[in-house]
């Protein structure tokens, strides 16, 4: 198969794919011409910058600029799921970069060791495109899950001082809580394995595919990478809210009393 390569002229053409993402903006007073073009200009910069920052770490074939690399994308994952929250505390921040980190390791490290068998093990080949996958989805999954117990824990909070009052911890009183805010975390994934193949081809076998790869090849590579996000995302979101639930509660078990407001 031939690899059709895009160049910089090419990427002047799909402009025009932003421009009617403009004229439905302008047509219907979105108001969204502005960020649509702040968007439209920080995904060049961004990508470009990283296809370039990529091939150098690809040339180099260090395993520290890999782990840099990994640090840098936990950082920046976490930072986004904290400002995603409709509440922020102190620690909340540490809690995200726990939970992605440990759901993310757990993954990476059985996906890369014992179902690619990847070696070295730091190939930037394989590490970096699988850790952004797991990354970027267990940060998503975090945002839901932590959004989610929060906004359980606001519209029940009369359900679970009855259950604090009649002796229950504070784990039993918000345990169906804590499970909704599970379920709403994993349901985007569990929707996405349920229509993977049928309703969308995936964007990481859609590469491999237009990249030359066999469509059979590219489908096993897709379908570990699915069974790597459901894990990853339901590490990553049991981790974020059996950590933030105690947030909410004082070490004698008695629910805080609400937020005044949100920390900057």
């Amino acid at each position: 198969m031939q690899y059709i390569n895009i160049g910089l002229g090419d990427i002047g053409l799909a402009l025009i794919l932003v421009g009617i993402t403009l004229a439905i903006s302008l047509w219907q007073r979105l108001d969204l011409h502005g960020d649509l073009f702040i968007g439209t200009i920080r995904t060049f910069i961004q990508l470009m910058a990283v296809g370039y920052l990529l091939q150098i770490i690809f040339n180099l074939n260090r395993w520290y600029l890999v782990i840099l690399a990994l640090i840098v994308m936990l950082l920046v994952a976490a930072a986004n799921a904290y400002r995603r929250q409709q509440e922020r505390w102190p620690r909340l921040f540490f809690v995200m970069l726990l939970a992605i980190a440990l759901g993310g390791f757990i993954t990476l490290s059985l996906v890369i060791n014992v179902i690619l068998k990847v070696k070295p093990w730091y190939q930037p080949q394989y590490m970096i495109p699988i850790a952004g996958m797991i990354i970027g989805n267990t940060m998503i999954g975090a945002a839901l899950a932590i959004n989610r117990l929060t906004g359980e824990i606001k519209a029940h909070r009369g359900e679970i001082e009855a259950a604090l009052s009649l002796g229950a911890t504070a784990y039993q009183a918000v345990l169906p809580y804590l499970r909704a805010a599970l379920r709403a975390a994993m349901l985007p994934t569990i929707s996405t394995m349920m229509t993977v193949g049928i309703v969308q081809l995936p964007g990481m076998m859609t590469g491999q595919i237009i990249a030359g790869t066999s469509p059979a090849a590219a489908v096993r590579y897709q379908i570990v990478v699915t069974y790597m996000m459901a894990a990853a995302t339901a590490l990553t979101t049991i981790t974020a809210t059996m950590l933030a639930y105690r947030y909410y509660f004082t070490p004698n078990h008695q629910l805080k009393p609400p937020a005044q407001g949100n920390a900057p």
